[in-house]
């Protein structure tokens, strides 16, 4: 039934297309991102399709964010093109003292509480800076916000305007649902855990039924923050999710044959329809002249896909673990030298700060033992790389852009969460979806080496590309002309963000 929804829930109404009438104004949509690259990256490809149709864009990244940015693309880059700028507000986060690397992720707990309390004022002032700016002539005034669900004080923002606020969701629906039971499990008395054991005891495995659009959940497979209710991220998460019932419409990077079961029940929990599935974004964004085609807060090493070439069709182990997860010296190694026992090739994204509190550095001995077989670096444009034929796993956090990545690069995974939404990510890849398997928190190089084999040639890996190939094609049938991450975009312009005939 949810396939048909988007068809039978919209009104038939025209709305005009941008710069339609003679003398009209074009659009003016202000794209706000949460500052982080997991939530830049989706929000860049809004803001290319708002553009591509005939918006104005003016994207909006916190002043420490775009100073990284003017070190890793240039200052060129963030000059913008004709109709798309950049601005800037601060996050309300102190500056790093001399001798602190200001060039990694900040504590993200730290900046959610930072950016909820500290931001309206800078954004309102900006709003205004930008209307006060239209009149000479520059660009439009503004016509309606787009901004991270995350980053929902916005929304106040947009009712002073009297301007459409649409709130985009950058993980996946399910995790979203999951986020927004918090209270379920705490009026159950699931949570809080009443011992410690209870983390090792086997009690997280207990199945969590009646909620709706979540299938086979246990415990576990929610974002940790819920084991400890006390912990702010509890509450945070709680407020920001339940903001989106209040916003014009949320749209989220997903797709209808993915996630619709989870959409119809996310909107229910808002009240009315206005859920647009339009993903993957990657897909569905242009690719064209014009365009602002990466916001990467880290330096991409393009040679990454030289050494891809050339290699055989899926031999390639890949393994990038994404821009926020750390972990410790130990497990480093034990990821090492499960890929180094594999005798497979392999790239590994390795972040300067990957590892908590030290340096990522590996050992002499894992170097000569994968001499000529191994490929590190600090980062890479991993879009490309899930869709070069060479790759044939990706070892992955299963933080979303990573999950749409691998689908829509057709690659099975082998899915290490590290915290938040990676959980339900991880639980949906391997039990529901068919593309990965699990390893353990607790990571040892045998079961790295035989998840690796089994992926690569055991029969379960078959059946997981084969079934990764086919989320890929219907991935691609959404996005083209027609399909319904398409539809659901066309729609959500005419019924939110262009003004009716």
């Amino acid at each position: 039934a949810h396939k048909s929804r988007h068809f039978a829930r919209r009104r038939n109404q025209t709305c005009r297309k941008p710069m339609e009438g003679a003398g009209e104004e074009k659009p003016h949509a202000v794209c706000l991102p949460f500052p982080a690259q997991g939530h830049i990256t989706p929000m860049l490809s809004v803001a290319n399709l708002l553009h591509a149709h005939g918006f104005h864009v003016t994207f909006v990244n916190s002043e420490y964010n775009h100073a990284r940015l003017v070190r890793t693309r240039g200052a060129a880059v963030l000059a913008g093109s004709p109709g798309f700028r950049f601005a800037t507000i601060p996050d309300g986060m102190p500056q790093p003292s001399g001798d602190v690397d200001d060039d990694v992720t900040q504590d993200i707990p730290s900046l959610c509480k930072s950016t909820l309390e500290t931001c309206l004022g800078p954004f309102r002032r900006l709003l205004t800076e930008l209307n006060d700016a239209a009149s000479t002539g520059d660009h439009p005034v503004v016509t309606c916000i787009v901004s991270d669900l995350t980053m929902c004080f916005a929304m106040d923002a947009a009712k002073e305007l009297d301007v459409p606020y649409v709130q985009l969701w950058t993980a996946s629906t399910v995790s979203y649902l999951g986020f927004r039971y918090f209270r379920l499990l705490i009026d159950r008395g699931i949570v809080p855990l009443q011992d410690v054991k209870q983390l090792t005891d086997g009690y997280l495995d207990t199945p969590v039924e009646d909620v709706p659009g979540l299938t086979n959940m246990r415990l576990r497979d929610f974002s940790s923050f819920i084991m400890n209710p006390d912990d702010y991220m509890v509450g945070y998460a709680i407020k920001v999710t339940e903001s989106a019932a209040r916003a014009s419409a949320v749209i989220v990077n997903s797709f209808d044959d993915l996630e619709g079961e989870a959409v119809e029940a996310m909107e229910a929990l808002l009240g009315r329809p206005k859920v647009y599935t339009i993903g993957p974004l990657t897909l569905l964004a242009p690719r064209s002249t014009g365009t602002i085609g990466s916001l990467s807060l880290w330096k991409e090493q393009e040679e990454c896909l030289q050494w891809l070439h050339g290699k055989e069709p899926a031999s390639v182990v890949y393994v990038n673990f994404g821009s926020i997860t750390v972990m410790t010296k130990e497990q480093l190694l034990e990821f090492a030298w499960g890929l180094a026992n594999s005798g497979r090739q392999f790239m590994w994204i390795i972040r300067r700060d990957l590892v908590r509190g030290d340096a990522a550095v590996l050992p002499p001995e894992f170097m000569e033992e994968t001499a000529g077989r191994g490929f590190m670096a600090s980062w890479c444009p991993q879009q490309e790389v899930l869709n070069h034929p060479s790759v044939g796993v990706f070892l992955t956090h299963s933080g979303w852009n990573s999950t749409m990545d691998s689908m829509c690069g057709g690659v099975p995974v082998i899915s290490w969460p590290f915290f938040s939404d990676q959980l339900t990510n991880c639980r949906y890849q391997c039990n529901e979806w068919g593309v990965g398997m699990e390893i353990d928190n607790n990571v040892q190089r045998n079961a790295v080496t035989g998840l690796i084999t089994e992926l690569m040639q055991g029969e379960s890996g078959k059946k997981m590309r084969k079934r990764a190939e086919e989320w890929r094609e219907k991935a691609i049938l959404a996005t083209k002309p027609g399909g319904s991450s398409h539809r659901n975009f066309k729609e959500l312009l005419c019924d939110v963000l262009l003004p009716k005939k």
